[in-house]
């Protein structure tokens, strides 16, 4: 309910908050409406760029199908990265339930979940 606030509050993606999906093939399920798929086989080769396009945004949310892998160890290694850079003005979140559970709730909210397939997201 935090991230619909703050998906629905205005505030504008990439520029006051950042949402990092980091499913891979699954990601074809549908996605959280602004948010940046950056598939986990490739997370460490995108991490520099990342962090050097995100570096003044304050808040970044990370997640996956569930967020219990994948979305939190992607979330670990960007925060242990910006600190070693010196960079603690950000915030990081991994988002509780993934996008499966998101998914499911907004799917008919074209605000919050865009091409939403219905088989495909309940297998993710």
């Amino acid at each position: 309910q935090e991230l619909v606030k703050l998906i629905k509050s205005g505030k504008v993606p990439d520029k006051d908050y950042l949402i990092v999906d980091v499913r891979d093939d699954d990601w074809k399920g549908g996605n959280i409406k602004g948010s940046r798929n950056h598939p986990s086989q490739r997370f460490l080769l995108e991490l520099d760029d990342l962090i050097e396009q995100t570096k003044d945004v304050p808040i970044t949310i990370f997640h996956c199908a569930l967020s219990q892998e994948r979305g939190p160890k992607a979330a670990r290694i960007y925060e242990e990265t910006r600190n070693a850079l010196h960079d603690t003005n950000h915030t990081v979140y991994v988002l509780q339930g993934g996008f499966v559970q998101f998914g499911q709730s907004y799917k008919d909210d074209p605000e919050l979940v865009e091409n939403w397939r219905e088989i495909i997201g309940r297998i993710s």
